[in-house]
């Protein structure tokens, strides 16, 4: 492998690939880093009738069903439906929404023979979901989804998201067809004063309830697999409340979702227009413009997460890392790694210590570059580029130990 030889994700030959929440694979041997990720949103369907313990079989898909309560921990109710989200290998999913009281059935499509590749670029249940004050996900009956993407649980977690909070995990690792699908409770801590920008929206909170009725419209079809219902209703609850940030956003995800990406782009403007101090929006924005290799926009998309939360957004540093590596500013590229990093304590993220060995061997630092290719191995063992990722750890060890003998020889007298 040269030098420099590229990680390859989604984009096009002849680039240096580290996407936010997928793995990359092997490429060619110069051009920039690009981080940007499939743009996949959750599609959902109606709550299953089967809500037993047992899957039904498509070809070699499985259906595992899972059910369990969101808690706060200090006993309050939730403030809007929390989202459920599915984390393979460090790539977190959206799979659907509790109910008002906090309640899930999920039915997730899992293949035995597919690694994890699920990617969501809308939250992470580290960072605000949304805003709360949304009634939403209606009470009185489960939350419940039915992811479509193919999944091997062996390297999955289940956690909530809900704005102000971290969550807990639970793991989906041995679980089976034969389990029963009670995996039980997910506990959310809320977040420190200085952890977040905002825990609770003002525009949300002044919504009038025909436009809360009509985001209501929007999620509930957008489980049910009818996004272009789903889109006119968000649409409608803009119209009647154009500063209605959360339904923007929401907008905005269904938009970029269905391959309408200019007016996606639009959407998440209008929510960071009406909710300036909302992380979100601006990284929904910064993920969107990685994807076009605008690292100019990234910088500064990315640096506005950073400017309004610097504790909760690893991901936000992340990308503002591979933005400096593409303008060329490897130091300020390597503190951001590092950052990310520190932040990312349990390690939803592995793809940051393969940036972080991309930035050092691009500094020829091999001996470090190693160090972070081996971490991502051992965080990510089930990684799409596993063996690529191994050749890369090979090279660099390989460099590294030449480094040294010529070094050694040299301080011979």
């Amino acid at each position: 492998m040269a030098l420099r030889r590229p990680i390859r994700g989604i984009a096009a030959a002849a680039v240096i690939v580290i996407p936010l929440f997928g793995q990359p694979s092997s490429g060619p041997s110069s051009g920039p880093i690009t981080v940007g990720p499939k743009t996949t949103f959750p599609t959902s369907s109606a709550n299953p009738s089967n809500t037993g313990g047992q899957t039904g079989q498509t070809g070699n898909s499985q259906t595992l069903r899972v059910s369990g309560r969101v808690i706060i921990d200090d006993g309050s109710p939730l403030s809007l439906p929390a989202t459920i989200q599915r984390v393979c290998n460090g790539n977190p999913r959206t799979e659907g929404y509790t109910d008002n009281d906090g309640y899930f059935f999920l039915a997730l499509v899992q293949n035995p023979d597919v690694i994890a590749d699920a990617t969501e670029t809308s939250t992470a249940s580290n960072r605000p979901s949304g805003p709360p004050g949304v009634n939403s996900a209606g009470s009185g009956a489960s939350g419940s989804a039915t992811s479509t993407r193919n999944t091997d649980n062996r390297y999955c977690d289940l956690r909530a998201g809900l704005p102000g909070y971290t969550s807990e995990s639970i793991s989906l690792t041995g679980r089976t067809s034969l389990d029963k699908p009670d995996v039980g409770v997910i506990t959310l801590h809320r977040m420190g004063a200085r952890e977040t920008a905002i825990t609770v929206t003002a525009t949300t909170l002044r919504a009038p309830k025909e436009a809360r009725r009509a985001l209501q419209r929007g999620l509930e079809l957008s489980k049910k697999n009818r996004p272009g219902e789903a889109i006119a209703s968000l649409q409608e609850a803009v119209r009647v409340y154009p500063e209605f940030a959360f339904a923007w956003q929401e907008l905005g995800k269904l938009q970029l979702e269905n391959g309408h990406a200019p007016d996606a782009h639009q959407s998440f403007e209008a929510a960071a227009k009406a909710e300036p101090r909302w992380p979100d929006p601006y990284l929904m924005l910064a993920e969107m413009a990685a994807k076009a290799h605008d690292w100019k926009e990234l910088a500064d998309t990315s640096e506005r997460v950073l400017h309004l939360n610097t504790f909760q957004y690893p991901q936000a540093y992340f990308l503002n890392g591979a933005a400096n590596f593409n303008l060329r500013r490897l130091d300020v590229a390597e503190v951001d790694g590092l950052a990310a990093e520190k932040l990312d304590v349990q390690h939803q993220y592995p793809q940051i210590e393969n940036l972080l060995g991309t930035i050092y061997s691009a500094r020829h630092r091999y001996a470090e570059a190693a160090d972070k290719f081996r971490a991502y191995l051992m965080l990510a063992p089930g990684a799409e580029d596993a063996a690529v990722a191994r050749k890369q750890l090979a090279d660099m060890e390989a460099l590294a130990a030449e480094s040294s003998r010529i070094a050694q020889k040299k301080a011979q007298p």
